[in-house]
């Protein structure tokens, strides 16, 4: 166990310096793994934008969702496109502590928001990987960490932690908080689950992960004849970061209902876009729909993939991962799942699920490293070409 993991003992300092510098040393090899898989995709994303015509940068930091981050950074909240069909996209429905750090980041550089958005992707991409690394290293070993880093790097829609985009910066943090849960830091645990909550709607699967987990907790202490009181002693700053946790998601929540007139004013804002829960009605309709017609490869290929990530995380239900990563990608997976709207965002949507990639990097690690590290560069090849294919094309909304 790395010296970070070994920090998580109570009164110790999360931050302590000696302990971070040696953490650091010991993610260099799953940090390197993880920049040289990115650096491969942007790499083929270049040639292949510039083979048909278009700028890799502008792919990365001015299209799609990248430009409604960039206008809540330069202008504020307020903005709305009314379509011809009536339904009403505003810049509500995205949240503000990527914006926020755009702004900040231009502020104090010669960076414009845009390129400070991506600038963000980046380093925030790289403390996943070291969040990632320093889970799969606490839970089983240095090679799994390794893998797990690097299995998350090479996904197919892995371009997308290098775009100017709130997906690596939530990964990033609620990784960090998930592993402040392991090691029983629960104030850092709090404050990353509500900056993870001031970053993505999904923010929720952070703070149901940290409630779930405070609770069984402290109702295993009782069960064992503990008095509460004498629980949330042996638990320092339990109770705090409880507290603390769902302050960001909430706070946002509360203040687009107060700028809509209404209580629900940020799933009024979220419906204007198409997008709400309904169960996995939608979604299920849209791959029968697939099934019953010409695209039928298309909606066998979705029922497998959906098949494949329900096995992973129950798979690792079975390994025995800890309940805070199995709340937290359980939550991930559920509302990924079950929400309606733009079907091709899906994957995306995944993305910060990292605990389903814990089984697959478990087996890689107990592989031969020949064996594994073939099997991670065929993935890497294929993640590099279709992220490059995919930005070129329909790409993410």
């Amino acid at each position: 166990m790395n010296d970070l993991a070994s920090a998580g003992v109570p009164g110790r300092p999360l931050c302590d310096a000696p302990a971070v510098r040696a953490a650091l040393r010991a993610a260099a090899p799953a940090l390197a793994a993880f920049a040289a898989i990115r650096l491969l995709g942007l790499v083929v994303l270049a040639v292949w934008s510039t083979v048909n015509g278009k700028d890799w940068h502008t792919l990365l930091t001015a299209r799609w969702d990248a430009l409604w981050y960039t206008r809540v950074a330069e202008q504020g909240y307020g903005y709305t496109v009314q379509l011809p069909n009536g339904d009403v996209h505003s810049n509500l429905a995205f949240f503000p502590l990527l914006p926020w750090l755009e702004r900040g980041l231009s502020a104090v550089s010669p960076l414009s928001p845009a390129d400070a958005g991506m600038v963000v992707a980046w380093l925030a991409s790289l403390a996943a990987a070291w969040a990632l690394y320093a889970t799969g290293e606490r839970l089983h070993g240095p090679r799994a960490g390794i893998a797990l880093a690097a299995l998350w790097a090479a996904l197919p829609v892995g371009i997308v932690q290098s775009m100017a985009y709130s997906e690596s910066l939530f990964t990033a943090l609620a990784a960090w908080g998930m592993y402040a849960v392991l090691s029983g830091r629960w104030i850092w645990a709090g404050v990353l689950a509500s900056l993870a909550g001031l970053t993505r709607p999904v923010g929720a699967a952070v703070v149901a992960a940290v409630w779930l987990t405070a609770a069984v907790t402290l109702w295993r202490q009782r069960a064992g004849g503990v008095r509460l009181r004498a629980a949330l002693r042996a638990h320092p700053g339990m109770l705090p970061g409880v507290l603390l946790a769902p302050l960001g998601w909430c706070g946002f929540f509360l203040w687009v209902g107060a700028q809509q007139g209404s209580f629900t004013g940020y799933l009024d804002v979220q419906g204007g876009w198409g997008n709400g829960f309904d169960g996995g009605i939608a979604f299920a309709a849209f791959i029968w729909h697939q099934l019953s017609g010409p695209t039928f490869a298309a909606g066998l290929g979705l029922l497998v993939g959906v098949a494949l990530v329900i096995w992973l995380y129950l798979h690792g239900v079975r390994q025995g991962h800890p309940l805070p990563l199995a709340v937290y990608g359980g939550t991930v997976l559920l509302l990924a799942l079950t929400a309606k709207g733009y079907f091709g965002s899906k994957p995306r949507l995944m993305l910060p699920a990292y605990p389903l990639l814990l089984p697959p990097a478990v087996a890689l690690a107990r592989a031969r490293p020949v064996r594994a590290w073939l099997v991670i560069g065929l993935v890497t090849a294929g993640s590099a070409a279709y992220g490059a294919f995919w930005l070129n094309g329909s790409g993410p909304p």
